[in-house]
């Protein structure tokens, strides 16, 4: 099948690649030409395991990007891939959404070919019957084109993984046939598929990342509360996770929860049930656990070394998770802030994610590894769960005093301490 994929984001260009990996011809509409460029040269604009090897392979060949829509003329689908972020209130920003479907609607206008556009962005329920189908058709003079919405559940770090091998493909259409051409473009991959109504399908995505977030909140406030009776958090959801209803995914407690989903999904999720009169006591309260949970490790320093002013604190990992260079919503993001409130110096260190950070803290000193931001420190944070830190030991002898807060439970080392348990 001929496919266009509207973004050349994290999800866009994601899958674009794996669509053309399926065997597909792929074209990608992207208006950051740079981006552009770098796709057809088969390198990623991103840090995204098994991605690269992925455009190496197709692009150029299955996989072309470019920065007009004519290419949409000539597809069978058109996958809308483009950024939804949080407006000032908390809702989701649309208007990427509808400049997406104006120029869509403006390229097939006067066509005959079969297409079906469909919503991968994550949308607040409602959006594709209510802006994307009116605003294509008017832009496009068409009654005859198909809707689908089709949303994506991919880790970042695991995006690629997660794609070619899915736990489930949702598939919500306005008609039988166009949720059977897009049914079509997922042929080969080993995964229920679960056709439903566009709105349904928007919520469902909405509802498995409030559902995610929510375990991390409760976990953390159990870790918090167990911390103070002296028990080890990790074993007790341990024996939660054993019960088949829970399952163990999601019950690892620490500093809380970041990235380009979870935040800004809940608060549009929020946004969504006040205006439609509900009163969201318990998403409010998943916002609210994860705001305050990373704040405790900075009470805990305080208890350990006292006053924090011209203190080095060595901070290692900035991305929100390990695999990526993703600083969006890091928690490491308020805790840095909370350190140079308290005057102290920051020295940080991350694998991938310090040319994302300079760009937020230009005034805190980037090490090149971790031996050179621990040595000399005052005590140290631990924010991200690379791998590479659950095997420092002897590093932490080049301290000054040695003061290690876990936010992520990864260290092996002696003398560490979580920030609950």
């Amino acid at each position: 099948m001929r496919v266009s994929v509207i973004g050349g984001g994290y999800v866009g260009v994601v899958t674009a690649a794996c669509f053309a990996h399926l065997g597909h011809g792929v074209s990608i509409v992207e208006v950051d030409a740079g981006k552009v460029r770098t796709i057809n040269a088969g390198e990623p604009p991103i840090y995204e395991e098994g991605l690269e090897g992925l455009l190496k392979v197709h692009a150029g060949k299955k996989l072309v990007a470019g920065t007009e829509y004519g290419p949409v003329a000539d597809s069978d689908l058109s996958f809308i891939c483009v950024g939804t972020p949080p407006a000032w209130d908390g809702s989701a920003d649309l208007s990427y959404i509808t400049a997406a479907c104006r120029s869509i609607g403006e390229v097939l206008r006067g066509g005959k070919k079969a297409h079906t556009v469909v919503v991968k962005s994550t949308v607040p329920p409602g959006t594709t019957e209510n802006l994307v189908i009116p605003t294509v058709r008017e832009a496009s003079g068409r009654n005859d084109l198909g809707f689908a919405m089709n949303p994506e559940f991919l880790r970042e770090g695991r995006a690629v993984k997660d794609f070619l091998h899915p736990d489930r493909i949702v598939i919500g259409s306005t008609d039988p046939a166009a949720g059977e051409r897009v049914s079509k473009v997922y042929q080969g991959l080993d995964a229920p598929i679960m056709r439903t109504g566009t709105t349904a399908a928007e919520m469902i995505k909405y509802a498995s990342n409030a559902l995610l977030a929510m375990k991390i909140s409760y976990t953390n406030e159990i870790g918090n509360l167990c911390k103070r009776l002296g028990i080890d958090v990790y074993e007790v959801m341990q024996g939660v996770g054993l019960d088949r209803r829970v399952s163990p995914h999601f019950l690892n407690a620490g500093a809380g929860f970041g990235g380009s989903c979870f935040p800004k999904d809940v608060a549009a999720l929020i946004h969504l049930a006040e205006r439609h009169g509900e009163d969201p006591v318990l998403l409010r309260s998943v916002m609210e656990v994860n705001r305050r949970q990373p704040l405790r490790m900075i009470r805990i320093l305080k208890d350990r070394v006292g006053d924090l002013n011209s203190k080095k604190i060595a901070v290692l990992g900035l991305a929100f998770k390990d695999g990526t260079d993703d600083i969006r919503e890091s928690r490491a993001v308020p805790v840095i802030e909370a350190l140079l409130e308290s005057g102290a110096a920051v020295a940080a260190y991350d694998p991938l994610a310090v040319p994302n950070m300079r760009q937020v803290f230009p005034q805190i000193e980037y090490c090149t590894g971790a031996a050179e931001a621990l040595a000399g420190a005052d005590a140290c944070l631990l924010m991200t769960e690379w791998p590479e830190f659950s095997r420092l030991d002897g590093e932490f002898e080049l301290m000054k005093n040695r003061v290690v807060i876990e936010g992520r439970r990864v260290l092996s080392c002696d003398g560490k301490e979580g920030i609950c348990w």
